[in-house]
């Protein structure tokens, strides 16, 4: 399952994102966790220092050798150099799944331990000085978006990905890419704003989306998110002392949550598992070549010199069923530093 916590700066989704992975980890249910905020602070919220989260390996450095795995041996794909963030899977592509071991989650990483379970953890890396007025975060989530577009994942395995803020993620058909995207609001007009951007761009494209209450202190607060978000408002979280600890350096054991938190993220998960019913891997693939051809035709042609159009496989749907090139535990070629998407 794909999950995505969205919301504006400063709404806590990053702080719920990892409460959420932390709920997947003790209740041992596979969870790949990935960062692919501008800010990069979900490795910290997962308990490392800041040192060690800092110098998790990047997907965004290695995009060239996760483009060279992907590829396989696709017929359709020149080259991995003609690969965009867009590109999407075919007959002979490698495809990643998250119970198998595969040379992008062996070389990119990191298992965290987490309430007595363990976590998977990826980071798209942050800006280094020399991206600083040359490069675009999208050059760094791209590796995410390709990652996703190559994703096979089954009901009782998680994929949570903490997006960068507000509505950015709309620059891309990353989206898309969800079972389900929790938008994380603080009862407050700029709190909701984000929500009605969400609601007017996925009202097309058969997105689950769902609002989650955030530093709500009263039932007045649960009464404005309702007026605003209506059926959408799923559960909501108040002030916790538990996440005020962690945050100062001091975590505090997993069973001192509190009651209300816990409730609340099980109506999330319950949330996640029910959207399995409505997948629909045909729409998904239809929707992964619709933003493929439009980033072809926008700037990839011109940017690749290839007609990216012709990597369309039309008879490949992605599905749990679907099989990959041979060769899948290949290790690829170490990739030093970033690339454009």
């Amino acid at each position: 399952m794909k999950i995505a916590f969205v919301g504006k700066g400063g709404s806590g989704k990053t702080t719920l994102s990892s409460l959420f992975i932390r709920y997947l980890a003790a209740r041992r249910i596979p969870v790949t966790a990935v960062d692919a905020d501008i800010n990069q602070h979900l490795g910290v919220a997962l308990g490392l220092a800041e040192e060690e989260a800092a110098a998790l390996p990047a997907l965004g450095a290695r995009l060239p050798a996760i483009k060279r795995y992907l590829r396989g041996d696709n017929p359709r794909i020149l080259s991995p150099e003609s690969m965009i963030k867009t590109t999407p899977p075919g007959a002979g592509s490698r495809l990643l799944r998250l119970g198998e071991g595969n040379p992008v989650f062996g070389d990119c990483g990191r298992e965290v331990a987490l309430e007595g379970g363990t976590a998977r953890l990826l980071v798209t890396g942050g800006f280094a000085e020399e991206d600083l007025g040359v490069a675009c975060y999208h050059s760094k989530t791209g590796a995410v978006e390709l990652c996703l577009n190559h994703l096979v994942d089954g009901r009782d395995e998680y994929v949570v990905v903490d997006m960068t803020a507000g509505s950015d993620s709309f620059a891309s058909g990353m989206f898309t890419r969800f079972d389900m995207t929790f938008l994380v609001a603080e009862p407050t007009r700029k709190g909701v704003s984000v929500y009605r951007q969400y609601k007017e761009y996925a009202r097309d494209f058969g997105i689950g989306l769902r609002v989650v209450g955030n530093k709500v202190q009263g039932a007045e607060d649960v009464e404005f998110l309702r007026a605003e978000a209506g059926e959408d408002l799923l559960t909501t979280f108040g002030d916790s002392d538990w996440v005020r600890a962690l945050e100062r350096g001091r975590p505090r054991p997993w069973g001192e949550l509190g009651a209300a938190a816990g409730r609340a993220l099980g109506t999330l998960y319950e949330a996640a598992d029910a959207a399995y019913a409505r997948r629909d891997w045909e729409r998904y693939t239809q929707q992964m070549v619709h933003f493929h051809l439009r980033n072809a035709a926008s700037w990839g042609n011109e940017r690749t010199g290839v007609d990216l159009a012709a990597q369309v496989d039309p008879a490949f749907v992605l599905s749990e069923s679907a099989g990959g090139a041979a060769g899948a535990g290949a290790e690829p070629d170490r990739a030093p530093s970033a690339q454009p998407a």
